[in-house]
C-alpha cells in the first residue's frame, strides 16, 4: 500500500492505493502547488481519504449494486457517462467506459475507487482528491475564481488576470512567470477573505492548456519537441495531432471545432522542469489585470471599465465537467457560498485595476506587463 498526502491551506486529503503508479500520479500532478508528499501509509491518520485500488472484482461488485433495482441517474462526468445510485447513505457510481466504480461516504470523508486499469484509475483518483480538497475549502469560506495568477516572490503580492477565453489570461501569467514572478495558477484560483481587507489566494492545480502558437511565441516549442524526441510525454489528455505537430515543428493552431483549439497539455511539474518557470504555493491579492490580445497592435495600458463580475467566479453552473455527484461540497455551490463570493468581490474591487493590450510581440508585451506588475 502506498500513499500521497495533499495539503492546500487547512485542507488535507490522503490518496491510498495498492498500486504505486496511482499515488505517484497524484504526487506529480499536485506537486508543490498542494504540497504533495509521499508518506508511510501505515502511519497516516486522515479524516479525508481517497482509496483507489486496481481491483476488477470490486468494480464488478459495485456495478451489480448500481444495477440492482436502485433508482439510477445518468450523469456526464469528466467526459464519460456515469451511472449514479445510493446504497444507504453512500453514493455509488460506475463509469463503464473507464472501468471504474466509486463509493462516496460524505459524512466520513471516505472516497473509494475500484478499477481495472491503473492509468485510468490514477486520473480518476486525482480528480476526486482535488474535489475533496475543494469541498473542504468551500465549507471553510473559500471561493473559486476563473483567473490566472502570478506571485511576486519577495512579498507574496499576487496579480490576478481575468477575461474570457482567448483574452490573454494564460499569456499574461506565463510572460510574467518568465520574468521574475512565480506561477500560481493557469486558469483558476481559490480565494478567501482574511484579516480586515486581504484576500488570500492558493492554486487550483490542473494541466495547463497552451496553444501551439503561444508555445512558439514563448520560445518553448523547441524544448517541447526535444522532450518528446527524448521519449518524454505531456498530459495524456493531449490530442495525438498536437504531439505530431510538436514533433514536426509545426506551430499552426489546430482546431477541434470553430471555438475549441487543440492545445499542448502541460503537467504542473513541467513548468519548472522544462520551461524554467517557478511555481508558487500561495499569495495575497494585490492587483487585477484585464488583458486583451490584438495581434498587430502595440502593447500598451488602455482605458478600461472592466471590473470583477459574477462570471469571473466558478459555480455549479459553470463547472459542468465535474458536477458534485459525490457530495464533497455538501450543499455549498461549487464556486463558494454567496457570502464568500460577495466579500471577495468587494475587497478585490478596492485593488488597482489594469487594462492592457498585448500583441504577438512577446518581448514588448512582457516588458509592458512587468512594468504594470512591478508597480502594483
Amino acid at each position: 500500500m502506498s500513499a500521497t498526502r495533499l495539503e492546500a491551506a487547512a485542507a488535507v486529503v490522503t490518496v491510498f492505493s495498492n498500486r504505486a503508479e496511482v499515488t505517484d500520479w497524484a504526487l506529480r500532478y499536485f506537486g508543490p502547488w498542494w504540497k504533495a508528499a509521499s508518506v508511510d501509509a501505515a502511519e497516516v491518520c486522515a479524516e479525508a481519504v481517497v482509496s483507489a485500488d486496481v481491483n476488477p472484482r470490486g468494480y464488478e461488485e459495485t456495478t451489480l449494486l448500481v444495477q440492482d433495482g436502485r433508482p439510477t441517474e445518468a450523469v456526464d462526468y469528466a467526459k464519460h457517462p456515469l451511472l449514479v445510485a445510493h446504497d444507504g447513505d453512500d453514493i455509488i457510481a460506475t463509469s463503464p467506459e473507464e472501468g471504474i466504480a466509486y463509493r462516496s461516504s460524505p459524512s466520513s470523508g471516505l472516497l473509494a475507487l475500484a478499477g481495472t486499469d491503473a492509468q485510468r484509475l490514477a486520473l480518476a483518483a486525482t480528480r476526486l482528491a482535488r474535489e475533496a480538497i475543494r469541498g473542504q475549502l468551500l465549507r471553510e469560506g473559500w471561493a473559486v475564481l476563473h483567473s490566472s495568477a502570478v506571485v511576486r516572490p519577495d512579498d507574496g503580492a499576487t496579480l490576478l488576470a481575468f477575461g474570457d477565453k482567448g483574452a490573454g489570461k494564460t499569456t499574461s501569467a506565463l510572460l510574467l512567470a518568465s520574468h521574475g514572478w512565480q506561477l500560481l495558477a493557469n486558469d483558476r484560483v481559490l480565494v478567501r477573505p482574511t484579516g480586515e481587507r486581504d484576500v488570500e489566494v492558493v492554486p487550483w492545480p490542473s494541466a495547463a492548456a497552451l496553444g501551439l502558437g503561444l508555445l512558439h511565441s514563448l520560445g518553448w516549442d523547441v524544448t517541447a519537441q526535444e522532450h518528446l524526441r527524448a521519449g518524454g510525454s505531456f498530459h495524456p489528455t493531449q490530442h495525438v495531432s498536437v504531439t505530431e505537430a510538436l514533433l514536426a515543428g509545426d506551430h499552426t493552431p489546430l482546431w477541434e471545432s470553430a471555438k475549441r483549439e487543440r492545445k499542448v497539455q502541460v503537467f504542473p511539474d513541467q513548468f519548472p522542469d522544462l520551461f524554467d518557470v517557478p511555481l508558487a504555493t500561495g499569495g495575497r491579492a494585490a492587483a487585477l489585470l484585464f488583458p486583451q490580445v490584438e495581434a498587430d497592435a502595440a502593447p500598451d495600458v488602455i482605458d478600461g471599465t472592466r471590473t470583477l463580475g459574477e462570471a469571473d467566479f466558478m459555480s455549479g453552473a459553470t463547472e459542468d465537467r465535474y458536477p458534485d455527484v459525490f457530495g464533497q461540497a455538501r450543499g455549498v455551490d461549487g464556486g463558494g457560498r454567496d457570502s464568500a463570493r460577495a466579500e471577495v468581490a468587494s475587497r478585490l474591487a478596492e485593488l488597482p485595476h489594469h487594462a492592457v493590450r498585448l500583441s504577438h510581440d512577446v518581448p514588448a508585451s512582457a516588458a509592458l506587463l512587468s512594468k504594470v506588475a512591478d508597480a502594483s
